[in-house]
């Protein structure tokens, strides 16, 4: 069940990320849009997904990418990604999860379960860093289809959108619980009447 979660969960950003932000981005970043979003909601399902269930998540983010590039994007970008798009998909797919170990090597472990309370600060540290992973990696894979002098500029906006997309799609999960448990609670208290 899990595993079809973080699939939709995935697809769903991916689809709210291409159908809205990308139109706008595209308008004043046109060259960089094809490789990078400003806000990149899926980097959240990719982080959230990894603290929750560890290397696992892994091939479901596969396969979510894998449906949302298939379902999202321009065939004309699809063909110009083709000859690096498999690294690319496993790059962004395996960032969090390198995070995650790194700063557990390092004597941090921010997955679930790793410690009695939640880390937010070490959840975005986390985040932060696989972004900057995700970053350098996808610049690395598609290193040969982007112009030299926008490499910079791609890889800002890889870390920038795949950071604000964590920030969002966190700030929407707390509502979310917060809405859950106030329904649960209103739900008690008229069975009780």
């Amino acid at each position: 069940m899990a595993f079809l979660i973080i699939i939709l969960a995935y697809v769903l950003c991916h689809g709210l990320t291409a159908q809205v932000v990308t139109p706008i981005q595209s308008l004043v970043l046109p060259e960089i849009t094809v490789f990078a979003s400003l806000v990149y909601l899926p980097h959240g399902v990719r982080v959230l997904a990894t603290w929750a269930y560890g290397w696992k998540a892994v091939p479901a983010l596969i396969i979510g990418v894998s449906i949302s590039a298939w379902l999202f994007s321009p065939p004309e970008d699809l063909n110009f990604l083709e000859p690096a798009l498999l690294e690319g998909i496993l790059v962004g797919s395996a960032s969090a999860f390198i995070a995650f170990e790194v700063a557990r090597f390092a004597g941090f472990n921010f997955y679930f379960g790793g410690s009695r309370r939640l880390h937010l600060k070490g959840l975005l540290a986390v985040g932060a860093l696989s972004s900057v992973i995700n970053s350098f990696g996808q610049t690395l894979v598609y290193s040969g289809l982007i112009d030299l002098e926008k490499v910079i500029g791609v890889w800002a906006i890889y870390a920038t959108g795949d950071l604000i997309g964590l920030i969002v799609c966190m700030i929407v999960l707390m509502f979310i619980f917060r809405w859950g448990r106030e329904f649960g609670a209103l739900k008690g208290s008229v069975k009780m009447k």
